[in-house]
């Protein structure tokens, strides 16, 4: 028994309306014919496979149809008989290699044989196949003849580079440009195909059969061929695609993708030691992640692309790929593709394809060593991310006394000031982060200048600072006044913090360690304080006016400050954590008593009684401003103190017990 045909040569096209991908070559060919319009010589260009010599035999055997003019071969008459697929051919449509038939002599043999009449058709048609390999004075030798041929005589030239024809040729043909077969089309016809030989092809291996063959009808036709020929009873699975046509498994790149969003470097790097041992082509899997990345990208930035047809995916695998495009930030992704891409132009050739591999893993896992603007809008989107998830907590402490991160969701209990602190996470569990404990106080003062100029490398600030401080210096202010609410603000907090630090000491006191952002109304800032006796301090201090300073001078606009008191308030912590100074340049809070602030000087706790009093004007009081209501003198009791700061009044005095 006779191995039948491969699958391009038994299903090759018989009319025009059989080619598929084609259809503004095909409709303009068959009017042309229908009416009767047709020319004496045609240019076929395209790349391969695309349908070029199949639309060349068409053409002429819809010429030496015998119910001519008519847009399809009738299939009937002799000539369509000898000129379909399997037929013998026709003494009158003559093919021409032109790779081994290019030179002035076998130009010059045509042109004696040309003039000749056909033997039994209408027409006597040369298809000369590979034309760019007609050399230059075999084209010239052709030229008056192409130009002026006799009745009879039609010539349909095929090409893969047109460029290479000579242009006195081309001017004299009609030219008509192939393409290579959408995807979808290709898919679809890949299908019907199947159907036809009975055998079942997994939705999940029908991309990758369509992928290799790369829009060319014939390479996709031989890869399915292949496949169909290895098929078990099962028919064409996606194990069997996967593993005869070199591709990645999915399994290994969602473990690579999904190590990716967690900035897991172990698992990645494991997945590159897969790659390698299990004896695949680094270049490949290279080729295969830019493609999943490049399907991430598109998944990000059009909601809905997979029903929209832009991904040619099954349903299960474009919601894992939705789910894994929400775990990064649009330009992360850009610049991970563009890792990859660059690092397989590195791969071309490289005697090391795994080092050249591991090193783009490791340019993807660390953004921070990216100093371009692909790398620092790519640390951006992970800090946005953080943010986001901080947003979904705050959403749900604006309805209660909790006060909203900023920029952390997690707040520090009172019982347990320096112990592990827990917090909302949006997944529906808790979450444990530890909160620094205080500085010792034997900690010197660090000066900002000293911290500002310290050198400290990207990815060390994105691990260890917290996102509010990690974002650009100068955000730009809101247009007008009321444009951001409490959340906003909450997010701002740390910033406005330190301006006011800048400015008045005792105020970033009392607003780090006994305060919180309560609400935004308009232009309404109200500010929640521990008791009433902090918030009469505050504001006989002129503390809200500094405050209201430092929110125009970080926000804009013109706000005004209310306060209240709100026993259930727990400050944030983001004040004295915000920036690296902050914990330098103070000593640990009372615990005592919250609503007493505890002046920072340099490491040594406030004046009390009994302690001794420092030399006015001393070094260590160089940066103290003289109207600051905490600054320490000798003359200040305990009493006044209490009465200045607190609002409080001694009633009695009593005498310790015996």
């Amino acid at each position: 028994m006779d191995a039948p045909l491969a699958l391009y040569r038994r299903y090759r096209p018989e009319t025009f309306a059989e080619v598929i991908g084609q259809a503004h070559i095909a409709e303009p060919l068959r009017h042309a014919l229908a009416n009767n319009r047709f020319h004496h010589a045609y240019l076929f260009s395209g790349p391969r496979g695309c349908g070029k010599t199949t639309s060349a035999r068409i053409l002429a055997r819809t010429l030496n149809c015998e119910k001519a003019p008519i847009a399809d071969p009738c299939g009937e008459c002799q000539s369509c008989r000898d000129l379909a697929r399997g037929g013998p051919g026709s003494m009158d449509v003559i093919e021409i290699d032109a790779a081994s038939h290019g030179g002035v002599d076998d130009a010059r043999d045509l042109r004696e044989r040309a003039f000749f009449s056909p033997v039994s058709s209408r027409y006597k048609v040369y298809i000369i196949d590979e034309a760019h390999m007609v050399s230059n004075q075999g084209f010239n030798a052709l030229l008056k003849l192409v130009e002026e041929p006799p009745p009879h005589l039609k010539f349909i030239f095929a090409t893969t580079e047109p460029d290479k024809v000579i242009g006195t040729i081309r001017s004299r043909t009609h030219h008509y440009p192939f393409r290579l077969v959408p995807p979808k089309v290709l898919g679809d016809y890949l299908t019907s195909l199947c159907e036809a030989e009975s055998v079942r092809l997994e939705p999940t291996a029908l991309p990758l059969v369509v992928r290799a063959g790369a829009g060319s009808v014939r390479d996709t036709l031989s890869v399915l061929d292949q496949l169909l020929g290895g098929a078990g009873p099962d028919g064409v699975t996606y194990e069997l695609a996967a593993a005869l046509l070199g591709y990645t498994p999915d399994s290994l790149l969602d473990e690579v993708v999904d190590a990716f969003a967690a900035g897991d470097g172990g698992s990645v790097f494991g997945v590159v030691d897969k790659v390698v041992e299990t004896g695949q082509d680094p270049r490949r899997f290279a080729e295969d992640l830019l493609q999943r990345l490049r399907d991430l990208v598109i998944v990000s930035a059009v909601p809905g692309a997979v029903s929209m047809g832009l991904l040619e995916i099954p349903g299960d695998r474009a919601e894992r790929l939705e789910n894994q495009a929400s775990r990064f930030g649009a330009s992360d992704l850009t610049r991970a593709a563009d890792v990859v891409g660059q690092g397989l132009t590195e791969l071309r050739g490289a005697t090391a394809p795994r080092l050249l591999l591991e090193l783009m893993c490791a340019r993807i896992l660390l953004p921070g060593a990216d100093h371009s603007t692909s790398g620092f809008q790519a640390r951006l989107d992970r800090i946005e991310r953080r943010l986001s998830i901080t947003g979904a907590a705050t959403d749900v402490a604006d309805t209660t006394t909790t006060p909203a991160a900023a920029p952390s969701a997690s707040w520090p209990t009172p019982s347990s000031p320096d112990g592990p602190v827990r917090a909302s996470d949006p997944a529906g569990g808790t979450l444990e982060e530890p909160v620094a404990p205080a500085p010792p106080a034997d900690v010197q003062p660090v000066s900002e200048p000293e911290v500002s100029e310290r050198n400290v490398s990207p990815e060390v600030s994105e691990r260890n600072v917290s996102p509010a401080a990690a974002e650009p210096p100068d955000p730009p202010p809101p247009a007008a006044t009321g444009a951001i609410g409490v959340t906003d603000l909450r997010r701002l907090w740390p910033e406005v913090l330190d301006r006011v630090m800048v400015t008045r000491r005792f105020a970033w006191i009392m607003l780090s360690q006994n305060a919180q952002v309560h609400s935004v109304d308009g232009a309404v800032i109200t500010i929640a304080l521990v008791n009433a006796g902090a918030r009469d301090s505050f504001a006989r201090s002129g503390s809200d006016d500094v405050l209201r300073a430092a929110i125009v001078d970080v926000i804009g606009g013109d706000w005004r400050i209310e306060t209240i008191v709100d026993p259930g308030t727990s400050p944030s912590p983001a004040g004295t954590e915000s920036r690296s100074t902050s914990a330098a340049t103070t000593t640990a809070p009372q615990a005592q008593n919250p609503a007493t602030p505890e002046r920072p000087s340099g490491g040594q706790s406030a004046s009390t009684s009994g302690s001794e009093p420092r030399a006015a004007g001393s070094a260590q009081d160089a940066d103290v401003d003289p109207d600051d209501p905490v600054v320490e003198t000798v003359d200040v009791s305990h009493e006044d103190l209490l009465s200045d700061v607190l609002g409080a009044k001694v009633i009695e005095d009593h005498p310790p017990r015996p």
